[in-house]
Order: structure tokens, then C-alpha cells, then sequence
């Protein structure tokens, strides 16, 4: 009887240290996946963000361009452009609190929690 009980303890003691070991590999896995996935999600975000600057550039640019070439002066047409800016800015400048920090705000919450739900779905989808 004394012989039972201590194989069960070494059987519990057994299945205590295969849990935690399974646990903390669990954990390890988990929070290499959240980590590829953030480096994933910046790569990509840092990809598209590069993008749309170059084209905004670009545009820019040719807008410049296409001003100058139709007041006849490059002065006159980068001049323009860098009216539109000014004016572009202080748009920006007093619509910021109102309405453009809140739009950003609600934006990033709502791409969290989609993302929040979609991790869900595929966690429900492996059980």
C-alpha cells in the first residue's frame, strides 16, 4: 500500500513537471507568433507607408512641374505647390482635435479588435 502511494506521488510529481514543461513551450511558441506577426504587420505597414510617400512625392513633383509649366515660370508653380501645403497645414492644424486625432483613435482601436477577434476565431477553429 506504502508502494502505491508513492508511485502515484512520483506519477503526480511526473505529470506536474510535463505540464509545467509543456506550458512554458506554449508560452515560448505563443509569444514567438505574436512577436512574427508585429514584425510582419511594421514590415508591411512600413512598406506601404514608404510607398505612398514616394508617390506623394512624386505627384507633388509633377504638379510643381506641371504649374510652372503652365504659368510659365518654375518659381510661380513650385510657389503653388507650396501654398497648397501651407494651406493644406493649416487645415490640419485647427480640424486636428475635432476631428482627425479622434478618426485616427477609432481606426486603431477598431484594427486592434479585429484582429483581436480574427486570433479568436482561428484559436476557436484548432479546438
Amino acid at each position: 500500500m506504502q508502494e502505491n502511494k508513492e508511485k502515484d506521488l512520483e506519477d503526480l510529481v511526473e505529470d506536474a513537471k510535463g505540464y509545467v514543461n509543456t506550458r512554458l513551450e506554449y508560452t515560448r511558441l505563443y509569444l514567438v507568433e505574436r512577436g512574427s506577426k508585429m514584425f510582419a504587420d511594421m514590415v508591411t505597414n512600413a512598406t506601404v507607408a514608404i510607398c505612398f510617400l514616394l508617390a506623394f512625392l512624386f505627384g507633388t513633383f509633377t504638379l510643381a512641374l506641371f504649374l510652372s509649366d503652365v504659368l510659365g515660370s518654375y518659381t510661380r508653380g513650385f510657389g503653388c505647390v507650396a501654398l497648397i501645403y501651407i494651406l493644406l497645414a493649416t487645415i490640419v492644424y485647427f480640424t486636428k482635435e475635432k476631428y482627425i486625432e479622434k478618426a485616427i483613435v477609432n481606426f486603431a482601436i477598431k484594427r486592434y479588435f479585429n484582429k483581436l477577434a480574427d486570433k479568436e476565431e482561428e484559436d476557436e477553429q484548432k479546438v
